[in-house]
């Protein structure tokens, strides 16, 4: 079977580099959001393979938060919130709420269903990331968890501070949101790859400023990097993964028969992804499967 799904490869052997991934923007219902992860060149980070960023919005009577009751396999989903609030809801009756300097961490494995929500009860704002980690062949048929971390490790510099919402990992990696306020010098494992996303601000790497919404690829064999300015950025690391994943939708897999066998059994109701109770409204629908032959992830 030919599944419209992209696989990621991790591209090894990049070394230094400075690669610049613009990203593209999207819709979420209403909310408008800025898609850095996977790109067309650069599908993996380490485990990551997915990056949204929406947001910074301000809003009074409406809800530009609300995904209803979906599927995923095979991945972490990792809610990162710089301002406002979300609700999460899944299938196992866990219920958190999202906020600036705690995480939420929902461990797929084999199936889990979730809803994410602007709760009645907000302060008007809205921004955020909603970022996914692949899940190893070793773990990514565990059963499913969540954990809600309500305050986050935090370092400070003479130069800075960041927070690290990575937590509850099977793989070597790091996720951590810097604010950097003159300069800063950050330590690397020189056995990751990493990436910087701008999320505002004037960042300045190795002479060069780095773009709003932009994803930096940095390569790997790197022990530290120097940054300056005044700004606010996500540092994304990991071992290269030594796996390939199939992305289609809201599941990651190995095979095409794997995706079309998880989009029945979530159509048809199946146990296997459980329901969410206390969302107000009808679970999303998975879109069609389409036949076509899947792309060339470093084409």
């Amino acid at each position: 079977m030919d599944v419209a799904a992209e696989p990621c490869v991790a591209l090894r052997g990049a070394g230094h580099t400075l690669e610049a991934h613009p990203g593209r923007t999207t819709h979420l219902g209403p909310l408008q959001i800025w898609r850095a992860l996977p790109v067309r060149d650069r599908r993996l980070i380490g485990p990551w393979c997915f990056l949204d960023r929406y947001g910074p919005i301000s809003f009074s009577a409406d809800k530009p938060m609300d995904v209803a009751p979906h599927p995923h396999i095979g991945i972490q989903t990792v809610s990162w919130l710089l301002e406002g609030e979300v609700l999460h809801r899944d299938s196992l009756g866990c219920e958190a709420m999202a906020r600036p300097g705690a995480v939420n961490v929902m461990t797929s494995g084999k199936g889990i269903a979730h809803s994410e929500e602007t709760p009645a009860s907000n302060v008007g704002r809205l921004n955020g990331v909603q970022l996914w980690v692949a899940l190893p062949d070793a773990h990514r048929h565990d059963a499913p968890a969540f954990h809600h971390v309500a305050e986050v490790p935090r370092e400070e510099w003479r130069g800075g501070f960041a927070e690290t919402f990575s937590a509850h990992t099977f793989s070597p990696m790091i996720g951590k949101d810097v604010r950097v306020h003159a300069s800063l010098e950050l330590e690397l494992d020189r056995t990751f790859e990493h990436g910087l996303f701008i999320l505002d601000g004037d960042v300045t790497l190795e002479g060069q400023r780095l773009e709003v919404n932009t994803l930096y690829y940095l390569g790997t064999d790197r022990s530290c990097i120097d940054v300056s300015g005044s700004g606010r950025f996500l540092l994304l690391g990991g071992e290269p993964f030594p796996e390939t994943v199939l992305m289609w939708w809201n599941f990651a897999a190995r095979t095409p028969e794997e995706i079309a066998e998880a989009r029945a059994e979530w159509e048809a109701g199946a146990t296997r992804f459980g329901a969410v109770r206390g969302y107000d409204g009808p679970r999303l629908h998975a879109p069609e499967l389409h036949r076509i032959a899947r792309p060339n992830p470093a084409s």
